[in-house]
């Protein structure tokens, strides 16, 4: 879908007329809006692809009529196997309008439809592109704060019961981390570059602003970095936990197995077809069973004798500290 819009004291409008000092916001694009910008505004056909490519990174570069910078944007889907994800927003600056592309809509770009960055004017194109730099950045602090926040969620009811669930939700989230990480590093070599290049060049308050969006953009990745070193540690530590349960679990279950095993050779010593010692006493039978009992009960309490001294020897270590 192609809308154009113009500034106004109020905001944006938007009109059907291509005209002077217009924003062109192509988001959601079908096979005809990709002809129509190809044909009606001249963007080289090469470069749709490349903005339309969701792996595609950051750069800038010089045509004829236009310079394309193309950053990453974060965006939130919850429709999506992984909901907080990356795609790529194509800038194209023309002498006369500016033309921005992405496949998805991006709380940055609603952020400046409607006016919620301070000072914003599309006319003048080099703060344009500074603002939705510096917007971008915010936003992907803002989406590092809420996976982190649903990340302490998960871990709070992983502590009370570990689910599958709850841990595929912990993969999503480390997914999301790392397409931020590479997405937040592209974007600082961009803006390593736009304070180099001459394609664009900025006014001395604007030189100010770039050095902000670059300090932003620098905390995004010492955040992204700092929640994924966390994330993983986190994994690990389930992952350790879990195998510890399944280590209890397989204990329990060998001892119950090991305690049966004594009734059964009992009983399979005298139900053979042969003479045995005292078989022919009266009561017998309920003094092998008794017999079985005692010997599967005296194997149970050794097989646990181990647990219980540990479980007294962290109690008497647990005293130990309180008193002091």
């Amino acid at each position: 879908m192609i809308k154009i819009r113009i500034q106004n004291e109020k905001g944006f409008t938007e009109t059907d007329v291509v005209s002077k000092g217009c924003w062109i916001d192509a988001r959601n694009l079908s096979k005809d809006d990709m002809f129509r910008l190809e044909s009606e505004f001249g963007i080289a056909g090469e470069l749709l692809t490349d903005v339309t490519d969701a792996d595609e990174q950051a750069r800038i570069e010089k045509e004829d009529e236009y310079t394309a910078i193309i950053v990453r944007l974060p965006v939130y889907d919850e429709s999506n196997e992984v909901p907080f994800y990356t795609l790529p927003l194509g800038i194209i600056l023309f002498s006369d309008k500016i033309v921005t592309i992405c496949q998805r809509s991006s709380d940055a770009l609603e952020d400046m439809l409607r006016n919620r960055v301070r000072g914003f004017n599309i006319k003048n194109k080099s703060a344009f592109v500074l603002n939705l730099l510096g917007r971008g950045a915010f936003t992907f602090l803002k989406h590092l704060k809420e996976l982190n926040k649903r990340t302490n969620i998960i871990k709070d009811e992983l502590q009370k019961s570990i689910k599958n669930n709850e841990l595929i939700q912990l993969l999503s989230i480390q997914k999301s981390l790392v397409f931020f990480t590479t997405s937040i590093k592209s974007n600082e070599l961009l803006l390593e570059k736009l304070q180099k290049s001459p394609l664009i060049r900025f006014k001395e308050d604007e030189k100010e602003l770039l050095e902000d969006v670059v300090v932003e953009n620098r905390q995004a990745i010492e955040m992204a970095n700092i929640y994924s070193s966390i994330l993983t540690g986190t994994m690990d530590a389930f992952a350790s936990v879990i195998s510890n349960n399944l280590n209890i679990v397989m204990k329990r279950l060998t001892i119950v197995s090991i305690v049966l095993m004594i009734p059964t050779l009992i009983f399979s010593l005298y139900g053979m077809n042969v003479e045995l010692p005292l078989q022919h006493l009266p009561g017998i039978g309920w003094g092998v069973i008794l017999l079985s009992l005692l010997v599967a009960s005296a194997g149970a309490v050794l097989l646990n004798g181990d647990r219980k001294k540990r479980i007294r020897a962290a109690k008497t270590i647990r005293r130990k500290r309180e008193k002091k």
